[in-house]
């Protein structure tokens, strides 16, 4: 099997994927899945033993070429994806935008809450909430409710480049997406060996309805969670984020 995809936006979730998406939709060279977040390589009723890469490929243009890729922010977070992706293609490029992990958290759970998916307040989330998790399959992750375990991006990475050389895997940041969209644009193209994209105007893709209840003491609390884990982020990537 050749491998039709060769660059995946594996996460993180709330972090500018979306806005990203939307920039390489106008970026040359590149092609795009129909839907943003195709959720294959973390569809747990695909049998992976002898996986059907049919219906992934049914989401792409079929004479798509050059760069053909795909944003599922999910991947970087949920157990298994990244080594399908692998057995998929070992040679696969990964993008993973990250954000501060307690602006990260907010606004996930300002979604969740937003659609009604989630009906406690953040506080009671970060702290006791978290034991819903251990309740799911798989143990210990759940789509909606990870607020605080979508953050640990030491870990993540970590699992990343035991599973992808680094040179395969580009970090982005939220932030510099938001305010130097060309720089952040530039390197992406860079990184994939696509022609440099034009000059664009800094965009604002779905950002969400604004909610109080984020208190000081909420920001304190997990900044003591995620201060290991930073630190493990540090010292793979060199990267601060915090």
């Amino acid at each position: 099997m050749t491998p039709l995809v060769n660059f995946i936006v594996i996460g993180a979730q709330k972090a500018g994927t979306t806005a990203l998406f939307d920039y390489m939709g106008d970026m040359p060279g590149i092609s795009l899945s129909r839907t943003k977040e195709v959720h294959f390589f973390d569809d747990e009723t695909v049998d992976w033993t002898a996986p059907d890469y049919g219906p992934y490929h049914a989401q792409f243009e079929a004479e798509a070429g050059g760069q053909v890729g795909e944003a599922t922010p999910i991947y970087a977070y949920w157990p298994g994806a990244l080594e399908r992706i692998k057995t998929y293609n070992p040679r696969m490029k990964l993008v993973l935008m990250l954000r501060d992990p307690v602006e990260r958290a907010w606004s996930h759970w300002r979604m969740e809450f937003g659609r009604g998916a989630e009906t406690e307040p953040f506080g009671w989330c970060i702290r006791q909430g978290r034991q819903r998790l251990f309740d799911q399959q798989p143990w210990g992750c759940h789509r909606e409710f990870s607020y605080v375990e979508r953050g640990f991006y030491g870990e993540q990475v970590e699992r990343l480049f035991a599973l992808f050389p680094p040179a395969q895997v580009l970090l982005l940041q939220a932030d510099q997406l938001r305010t130097d969209p060309d720089m952040t644009l530039g390197r992406l193209a860079r990184f994939l060996g696509a022609p440099e994209p034009v000059k664009v105007e800094p965009r604002e893709i779905h950002v969400g309805r604004e909610f109080e209840g984020l208190t000081t003491e909420d920001v304190e609390y997990l900044r003591k969670v995620y201060s290991r884990d930073r630190l493990r982020l540090t010292a793979l990537t060199g990267l601060e984020l915090g």
